[in-house]
């Protein structure tokens, strides 16, 4: 069900050809800081794959892609959900070295989703990926890279106040690191969204840990597919949203699956078809780059930064009647 909450006396930051400015301004700068801080060089993506070539992400496995023939070609082809196998590929094709990595624009259609004031069906991201050595698949390494990740937002933040100096969004770059058991441990009798907005209310910038694999309750902290993440080398960036109250999911990623890891998780999740894949059948013969990666949400981005409260706001997709209604009573403007 559709569900969306309006903030008690909401007012837009920006009028509307402002936010555009400030959309365009907060990608612009953030590609900057982003990219130099990970040593990234921007490619292009596709927006579909084929079906045969198991380059798309499952995510929780019960979504369906959008999926079409091509006569010309004779296969059929899906809208990507995400990059983060397709990445990886892409390191190998085009011969980046340890230490170097690749970004993009990644467009996506997730029409299972269910809507509210921070989904849509309609995705906008930076995926970005990285070669890595055998050494720094610890956890020590993904902390540093969320640490630079972090920094390149709040930077950018910044930048922002100085161009928009009507935007006063403040964002917190004390990152504070939990893992899903510990916060298991901690709210035992939440669900893992509430879970995640109780530690984010009270630590405003945080760095969740390990998700995929079964707690000590027996249930996953949230899906997360096999074959791209190690579920115990991965996490989730969440910064506090004051508009909303909520905690806000920024980016999902990780230190991707090395063959042993893919091994395990492919039999604890019971894909073991996967196998048969011709990207699997590169992972498991050690025929691809060690890397992390992830993706940083555009407009989940510039929403955060602009005090936006809906997604809407700051992007244009397709919504329904009862969300449209409820937007123009409050004097939401949706694209």
């Amino acid at each position: 069900m559709n569900q969306i909450y309006i903030p008690e006396g909401y007012k837009p930051p920006l009028d509307a050809y402002e936010t555009q400015r400030a959309i365009a301004y907060i990608k612009h700068a953030f590609q900057e800081e982003f990219a130099g801080a990970l040593n990234l060089k921007r490619v292009s993506a596709p927006l579909f794959v084929t079906d045969a070539s198991g380059l798309n992400d499952n995510l929780n496995g019960y979504e369906r892609p959008v999926s079409f023939d091509i006569p010309a070609v004779g296969e059929d082809a899906e809208v990507v959900h995400s990059l983060a196998k397709w990445k990886r590929l892409a390191l190998k094709r085009y011969g980046f070295g340890i230490g170097q990595g690749l970004y993009t624009d990644m467009n996506a259609i997730r029409r299972d989703e269910d809507l509210d004031n921070i989904h849509s069906i309609y995705v906008d991201q930076w995926d970005w990926e990285k070669v890595i050595t055998a050494q720094n698949r610890n956890l020590d390494y993904l902390k540093l890279i969320v640490n630079a990740i972090v920094k390149a937002i709040c930077d950018t933040n910044d930048r922002l106040h100085v161009r928009f100096p009507q935007i006063r969004t403040e964002l917190s770059r004390e990152v504070s690191f939990v893992t899903t058991q510990e916060l298991e441990d901690l709210y035992p009798d939440l669900d893992g969204n509430a879970r995640e907005t109780a530690y984010v209310r009270d630590h405003h910038t945080a760095c969740i840990l390990q998700i995929g694999g079964a707690l000590r309750s027996g249930k996953p902290h949230g899906g997360r597919a096999p074959d791209y993440d190690d579920w115990q080398l991965n996490c989730d960036i969440f910064f506090w949203d004051a508009q909303l109250q909520r905690a806000l999911e920024i980016s999902s990623m990780g230190i991707r699956v090395d063959k042993e890891s893919l091994d395990r998780q492919l039999t604890i999740s019971g894909c073991n078809d996967r196998r048969e894949l011709p990207f699997h059948k590169m992972l498991l013969n050690d025929e691809l780059p060690l890397t992390i990666g992830g993706g940083i949400g555009q407009s989940r981005l510039a929403m955060l930064m602009l005090g936006c409260a809906h997604i809407g706001e700051v992007q244009s997709s397709v919504w329904d009647k009862a969300t449209v209604e409820a937007c123009k009573n409050a004097g939401i403007p949706l694209l």
